[in-house]
């Protein structure tokens, strides 16, 4: 089993979790994130006053999938969280982790009420 962490765009969100679903893929949380990387930061205006802004919004989404799922996984998101048939800078990136185990179910302790 393998955890693949996908920073994407928060605006491609929708579109990556129905592909997703639509290819089997069942086991996924999303998170906010901030960061940036080769970008950094982008100007914003507020009230006519413009300041910089550091730190950009990403959606952070941890799929858990079986070792035969993470090829198709990988080229989904790809596919569908790129903006324009090459990608651009902050599109996103995809790390691949191995996952020795998974406990599942209710996570209660002994003696818990």
């Amino acid at each position: 089993m393998k955890l693949l962490l996908a920073i994407i765009q928060p605006t491609k969100l929708s579109a990556v979790r129905d592909a997703l679903e639509h290819i089997g893929v069942e086991r996924m949380t999303a998170c906010d994130a901030q960061g940036y990387g080769r970008q950094r930061g982008q100007l914003a205006n507020y009230r006519g006053i413009e300041y910089k802004v550091n730190m950009l919004r990403k959606i952070c989404l941890e799929i858990w999938v079986n070792d035969d799922f993470v090829e198709p996984t990988i080229e989904t998101i790809l596919q569908v969280a790129r903006s324009g048939t090459a990608g651009n800078i902050g599109d996103g990136k995809i790390f691949v982790l191995p996952t020795e185990e998974a406990f599942a179910g209710e996570l209660r302790g002994p003696g818990a009420v």
